[in-house]
């Protein structure tokens, strides 16, 4: 795989700000395996966001999710606006989500996983019982489900999304098995369907479709900087099994009692590999829900390059976490 030094450097020809943060496990494991989802404890690293003080709005995305066209209108939304889990109606996915940092609710959440936990041992769980109004308070704060469609339980109601598939923004690989675990033919252009349990065919065209970006977006990312490598020291190649050990900020410890930390940006920014960087000493889960990106509101005023049509000005932020 990809070292994560690669990965670093490509991120910073793509997004705006990377910011490197420690990952942060609930090592809830009665929780965890009673969701079956052991790996998702680290998921709480992304309560890192909430200390991204110099923006004034920002978007949450998980790294399992696909933008599909343009969802700049989510910054009119306010905090905390999410869409409804489809597991759950009553409770909110946490993989896309409107929220306004502030280093006070970002203490409030930490001293909240301290003395209550999470029902789910992972961030939806913690995140739905300290924003609990949710579901009843505001139904401005319930996102439409376009902008948060899992891939693999949509369908259901198959005449719905006859209707209304065609307008989704962000689909989401929720589960276990995401786009980089499946096998890609890029003569045919698509996954290989043999033990994948595929369940439908718009799964598959999903799963297809973001093999395509990053067969065609990625890829000659890292052939290029492989290239500039070689022409910059001729004769030596980069070791791609350097781990990740660049500086990072906030605690890795279960449940971090403490206040916010100080936040470090570290100039790099990309989409990350299939098998991005992750802490194999924490939990040893290569799930990468919590390497996601943000589109953040500045409170600086628009420039011209990163202006809409409506003037408003977007940014994009990747979190990694190291171990």
């Amino acid at each position: 795989y990809l070292a994560c030094v690669f990965s670093r450097v490509i991120l910073s020809k793509v997004f705006d700000e990377v910011i490197e943060v420690n990952l942060i496990d609930s090592a809830d494991y009665i929780h965890l395996a009673f969701l079956k989802r052991p790996e998702l404890g680290v998921t709480l690293t992304k309560l890192h966001c909430w200390t991204l003080t110099h923006y004034s709005k920002c978007v949450f995305l998980d790294a399992d999710t696909l933008v599909l066209s343009n969802i700049d209108e989510l910054f009119d939304r306010t905090e905390f606006s999410a869409a409804p889990d489809p597991g759950w109606p009553d409770c909110f996915n946490s993989g896309v989500f409107v929220f306004q940092p502030s280093l006070e609710t970002h203490g409030l959440l930490l001293q909240y996983a301290t003395d209550h936990g999470s029902f789910d041992g992972a961030d939806q769980g913690l995140l739905n019982s300290f924003f609990s109004s949710w579901s009843t308070a505001d139904i401005h704060k319930h996102l439409p489900f376009i902008y948060n469609l899992s891939s693999n339980t949509a369908y259901t109601y198959s005449p719905a999304f006859k209707r209304f598939g065609s307008s989704v923004k962000v689909v989401h690989f929720l589960g276990p098995s995401k786009p980089w675990n499946y096998k890609y033919n890029p003569q045919t252009g698509s996954v290989l369907e043999e033990g994948s349990g595929l369940a439908n065919q718009h799964q598959t065209s999903f799963l297809n479709l973001w093999w395509k970006i990053y067969q065609h977006s990625v890829l000659p990312l890292y052939s290029s900087f492989q290239d500039e490598e070689e022409r910059a020291s001729p004769g030596h190649s980069a070791d791609i099994g350097e781990p990740c050990t660049k500086p990072a900020v906030g605690s890795s410890q279960p449940w971090p009692a403490e206040g916010p930390s100080e936040q470090t940006v570290v100039m790099d920014d990309t989409p990350p590999s299939p098998k991005g960087c992750h802490s194999e000493d924490t939990i040893g889960w290569p799930e990468l829900d919590t390497s996601a990106g943000v589109r953040c509101d500045p409170l600086s005023p628009p420039s011209p390059q990163c202006a809409d049509s409506s003037g408003t000005q977007t940014t994009s932020v990747h979190l990694i976490y190291t171990p």
